[in-house]
């Protein structure tokens, strides 16, 4: 990896994909920290997957955002698991992150739908009763 600091990785792959603005790539980083937390138990090694770094993301995001998740997600570029792997590129091709020879892009296809991961841990569990139904 270059030396590099994170707001001009930011800032650099930016410039070359506008599809993500930078609150896209901030929270996937922390979402790198957050897999290597639940994921790598060797301290010298901190690599985690493709499917590993979307299960941080996920925690991560459900944990800081709630219910917002969804709608930030969305308006900082992020619909889906490929739009993390764009990230986590964009981020290896300015040299902020680095790679394995067996990482690749597909990594981050499949995994889970957004909309379903970020907004059904907020859906009510059961329907109140309505008060015509209520036989009082």
């Amino acid at each position: 990896m270059e030396n590099i600091t994170f707001p001009e990785a930011v800032r650099r792959a930016s410039a070359r994909d506008a599809r993500y603005r930078p609150e896209a790539y901030e929270v996937v980083r922390a979402a790198l920290g957050k897999a290597a937390e639940l994921f790598c138990k060797d301290a010298e090694d901190q690599h985690v997957t493709g499917q590993q770094l979307l299960e941080g993301f996920r925690r991560l995001v459900l944990e800081e955002y709630g219910p917002m998740s969804l709608t930030l997600l969305e308006m900082w570029g992020l619909h889906e698991g490929g739009d993390v792997g764009n990230v986590v590129y964009n981020l290896i091709e300015e040299k902020y992150f680095g790679r394995r020879d067996e990482d690749s892009i597909e990594d981050f296809h499949g995994g889970y739908d957004f909309r379903v991961a970020f907004t059904e841990p907020f859906l009510p569990s059961s329907r109140p009763s309505s008060p015509a139904s209520d036989p009082a």
